[in-house]
């Protein structure tokens, strides 16, 4: 099992700055996970069961983000300590969402919905 917790969101208003992170504990350096290498990334809900993603971040560092976000987004990680980080300025409404953070055992996963969830934390963005 995969853990994750993703810090308290907030609200701010728009134009502002919010910070999220996001460490990841539990079974990642099985030997499946570790010589796969692991891709972490931020998702929204989805209609149904599903997530869309915000950010990922590759194995090997790649980023891709969402193409409809808002706000300026910069998602990093700290591979020593384990955690995620989801970095976004300028907010709007718009960015407005649950965000939940996510861990598969895979080099890549290119915005796609895979793996290990945190339960998920909710930012608010004011006008």
């Amino acid at each position: 099992q995969v853990q994750l917790l993703e810090s308290v969101g907030g609200s701010v208003q728009a134009g502002r700055s919010l910070r999220l992170s996001c460490p990841v504990s539990g079974d990642i350096y099985n030997p499946a996970g570790w010589s796969a290498g692991n891709c972490m990334g931020w998702f929204h809900p989805a209609p149904g069961p599903d997530r869309e993603g915000v950010a990922t971040i590759d194995s090997d560092g790649t980023v891709m983000y969402a193409n409809n976000l808002k706000g300026q987004f910069i998602t990093s990680k700290d591979p020593a300590e384990n955690i995620l980080y989801l970095q976004g300025t300028g907010l709007e409404p718009g960015d407005t969402g649950i965000y939940y953070c996510a861990w598969v055992a895979l080099k890549d996963c290119k915005l796609l919905p895979l793996g290990y969830f945190g339960q998920g934390t909710q930012v608010t963005v004011s006008s």
